[in-house]
């Protein structure tokens, strides 16, 4: 093997190695930056009634024909998530094998509420499709206005006394459990509680 040889193949050598050490240390500052970043909540709008305020009080009809109460304290001592879906929303589909999951983790102290607008066909099907005949689903417009759900998917928990837990835009897991860690934490959203405590992500950053 010639000199020239061995130096080409002991440069590309070099060059493999450096670049593998480059990889490693942007592996470690992606994992950094990733601790440092908060979990990320449901996106709260700054219409209708705030967390905190009392929801008004509902007695509406499900699909079923059965009466549900919603904004009226809960003889079962329950808060209750109002989830507010559409049969055209595609990312409503996805999210519920989530909210079925969290109404099954949750049961002991959670309601599950589907609702949507009465103006928009196909729900029965969509409720079928989804595995949520289970669950009460409701059809009201006003419902959404007074909360004034915007964009969906939307969710809204009450606590039990029909007082405004938290609400927001919700696109994942992660940003539904928000609302109820925040419940749980006694604070408007999840973002309260890094704001409060600063010191928090750089823990999880170090850890």
């Amino acid at each position: 093997m010639s000199n020239t040889l061995m130096v080409v193949i002991v440069a590309q050598w070099f060059v493999i190695v450096l670049l593998a050490l480059a990889l490693l240390g942007i592996a470690r500052q992606v994992g950094v930056l990733h601790r440092r970043i908060g979990p990320a909540g449901a996106l709260m709008t700054s219409a209708g009634a705030k967390v905190g305020d009392k929801s008004r009080e509902f007695a509406l009809p499900t699909v079923d024909g059965q009466k549900v109460q919603i904004g009226a304290p809960n003889p079962s001592g329950k808060s209750t998530l109002i989830a507010f879906v559409a049969p055209d929303c595609p990312v409503c589909s996805k999210l519920m094998p989530i909210y079925k999951s969290i109404a099954a983790s949750e049961k002991a102290s959670l309601d599950v509420i589907f609702a949507s607008d009465d103006a928009i066909p196909g729900h029965e099907k969509y409720r079928k499709k989804a595995g949520i005949e289970g669950f009460p689903y409701v059809l009201s417009t006003e419902l959404g206005l007074s909360f004034q759900v915007g964009k969906l998917p939307y969710a809204v928990l009450l606590d039990e006394g029909g007082v405004i837990a938290g609400q927001g835009l919700v696109n994942s897991r992660e940003h539904i459990e928000s609302l109820l860690e925040a419940q749980r934490l006694k604070l408007g959203s999840i973002q309260d509680y890094f704001e409060a405590n600063p010191g928090t992500m750089e823990t999880r950053a170090r850890a």
